[in-house]
């Protein structure tokens, strides 16, 4: 599939005038079509590389002169309305088309050899979709349906960058459009906007404008907000307001950065969030990662040393095909794990300000299902591969023991 995207960069003409228009033109398309979700233009000094991250990995399309990197990158900025003439400071910009259902976010930065680009692509309506088509386990996607039905309280979507936090608040606000019993005042606070959803009033944060999140929250609650969404917690002021509207008969969904539901837990108390406020005000918090789902081309395999030190007694191994562009992955799935505040005995460990090691052995022992079981599970029924669940979760945790 690269090989044959890479002969149609280069059989384009660098000496043509609307050389530049022709590749950002492709580039597009192609990436759409790939699937990526971001696009990396890199200059070297062998040339300007082009990369597609698809599944969450990236992979090199092809390297290009030297002498058409400036013009592209020029292009691209032409596109998402940024300053051509700074190619000194980083800028960050939307490509606004009619013509096509999905979103294109540029942003530049300068380096070494050149203006380095990265083109971020969103998949338009179909991309942020239900629940039910999130691939969720069973027991979540019931809990998380019926924690949405609440009137108060906090909904915690968590995981690194990456790994489909914005997809699940979507459709979150998805199922609360769509399924509740009566129509809900719902408000967003985001950063950016990433798409429009019918029956939401929506709202994008201006930090030049002095329009910040903890602003925008304390502002939105004389809206009469039945269900808030905060984009993002990313500090302090942020997650004491989102907690506080939770407190005082909102629903508020938000996503943070955390390595684990019970890291979210451990994360927000070092940042100086009360421990009532947590116990009193979060409903649940899930956590998420995505790994690469195996082609049908892959093999089994009973060999302990391909299990690398997961506790599986057989997996499947990638191969690589026509079909999957010879990756041996086609598509994503979720591992997913649910942390419910309605334990007592983690409801303790939280006034305690426990360590993270022991606010997770007490949500394990409440019954909480965590990423290393979810990710044997899937290993064990040929879902994904013992070395994509290490890219994604790592080595730092060897077994469930």
């Amino acid at each position: 599939m690269y090989d044959e995207l890479a002969a149609v960069f280069k059989s384009l003409d660098p000496a043509d005038g609307q050389y530049a228009t022709r590749f950002v033109e492709i580039l597009l398309v192609a990436g759409q079509k790939a699937g990526a979700s971001d696009l990396h233009l890199q200059p070297s000094p062998g040339g300007l590389e082009l990369r597609f991250r698809v599944d969450g990995v990236l992979t090199l399309v092809g390297t290009f002169p030297s002498g058409v990197a400036a013009n592209i990158v020029a292009r691209l900025k032409v596109l998402s309305e940024l300053l051509t003439y700074r190619t000194d400071v980083p800028q960050e910009g939307r490509i606004r088309s009619r013509d096509v259902d999905f979103e294109v976010r540029v942003s530049t930065f300068p380096s070494l050899h050149g203006e380095r680009a990265v083109v971020r692509l969103f998949g338009g309506k179909a991309h942020f979709r239900h629940l039910v088509d999130l691939d969720l386990p069973p027991e979540i996607l019931a809990r998380l349906r019926r924690l949405l039905a609440e009137t108060s309280g906090a909904i915690l979507i968590t995981g690194p960058a990456g790994s489909g936090k914005t997809t699940t608040l979507y459709a979150c606000l998805n199922e609360l459009v769509d399924h509740a019993v009566a129509p809900r005042s719902i408000i967003t606070l985001e950063d950016p906007i990433e798409m429009a959803i019918p029956g939401v009033a929506q709202s994008q944060v201006n930090e030049a404008a002095e329009f910040d999140l903890s602003a925008a929250l304390r502002s939105v609650l004389r809206q009469d907000p039945e269900v808030i969404m905060v984009g993002e917690i990313r500090d302090r002021a942020t997650a004491e307001g989102a907690l506080q509207a939770s407190l005082t008969g909102q629903l508020v969904l938000s996503s943070f950065h955390a390595g684990s539901a019970a890291a979210a837990i451990r994360r927000l108390l070092d940042m100086g969030i009360e421990p009532y406020a947590l116990r009193s005000g979060i409903l649940a918090i899930v956590f998420q990662r995505l790994v690469r789902r195996l082609c049908e081309c892959a093999r089994d395999s009973q060999q302990a040393e391909d299990h690398l030190g997961l506790p599986v007694s057989h997996a499947k191994l990638p191969v690589g095909c026509n079909l999957c562009g010879g990756t041996g992955y086609r598509g994503r799935t979720v591992l997913a794990e649910m942390l419910s505040l309605e334990d007592a005995a983690l409801g303790q460990a939280i006034l305690a300000r426990a360590e993270l090691s022991v606010l997770e052995e007490v949500a394990l022992n409440a019954g909480m299902v965590d990423r290393w079981a979810r990710a044997t599970a899937a290993i064990e029924a040929g879902i994904t591969s013992p070395a994509e669940v290490r890219r994604v979760l790592g080595f730092s945790k060897n077994s469930l023991d």
